[in-house]
């Protein structure tokens, strides 16, 4: 039987951050769903964790791989789900409905090409920290990511027919390449109003941030165009420092509740 989701988790020495996207996942009311957890030959206790929390639904493969798109391929390659969410190791959905309000808006939406929603950043101890510093907008097109990843990647859910594998010659960035490519098929974008998914924010060194900027700024080069990129992007200077500012003033907050 074909299960509704997909739901693809990539993990690499997760110890720490696994167990509460497993607990986000075994709660769900809306259980139509397979989870595939594709190790990257873990080396510390990943593995045990999984298997001290069986699931059903749960296919665990555990085998080196080429960095986290590479798994993810792997796993749309065994999936046998309508649509696709990649839920990493430490996100979460965002209660134990999520599931269910995704699968009444697919139902109600003749199963449209993607399903999307907001998404908040939380740190270790699930706090909340802030929201995402792109809003997902209410009416989503493919023109709507010229100004970069206006959904995060796990709060993207989409129609496995229309879904490419992710193109791993980019190491960092695959993951907007992949939604820019599944909103050209998509016939129909739904947004489901509230939170989809609690993110868990865990910073980027300056060297990852940077090359992800770059090889974004060339995956937009390639869609939007040369120049047209270029002059939003003096205006993301802008909106990143803002959100950079914001950040550290609420990690500073809730470092100071603790």
């Amino acid at each position: 039987m074909t299960p509704l989701f997909s739901i693809i988790t990539a993990t690499y020495n997760a110890k720490e951050t696994l167990p509460s996207t497993l607990a986000s996942i075994d709660s769900q009311t809306f259980t139509d769903y397979e989870h595939l957890v594709m190790d990257g030959a873990s080396t510390d206790s990943t593995l045990k964790l999984l298997v001290d929390d069986p699931n059903p639904r749960r296919i665990v493969m555990s085998e080196p791989d080429k960095g986290i798109y590479d798994a993810m391929n792997k796993g749309m390659s065994i999936a046998k789900g309508t649509y696709y969410i990649f839920l990493n190791s430490g996100d979460t959905f965002h209660s134990p409905d999520t599931l269910a309000q995704i699968a009444e808006a697919i139902h109600a939406n003749d199963y449209p090409g993607i399903v999307y929603g907001q998404t908040n950043l939380v740190d270790n101890n699930r706090r909340f920290i802030a929201p995402r510093h792109l809003t997902a907008p209410e009416h989503l097109t493919y023109e709507s990511f010229a100004n970069g990843m206006m959904v995060c990647h796990q709060a993207f859910v989409a129609l496995a027919k229309i879904a490419p594998m992710y193109n791993t010659d980019y190491r960092f960035s695959a993951d907007y390449d992949w939604c820019i490519q599944c909103l050209q098929h998509s016939r129909k974008n739904v947004y489901l109003h509230g939170i989809m998914i609690d993110y868990l924010y865990e910073g980027l060194s300056t060297r990852h941030r940077r090359a992800s900027l770059i090889e974004r700024f060339r995956i937009m080069c390639y869609y939007y165009g040369t120049a047209p990129t270029v002059r939003r992007h003096l205006g993301f200077i802008h909106r990143f420092m803002s959100h950079r500012s914001r950040i550290k003033s609420a990690t500073k907050n809730t470092s100071e509740k603790a």
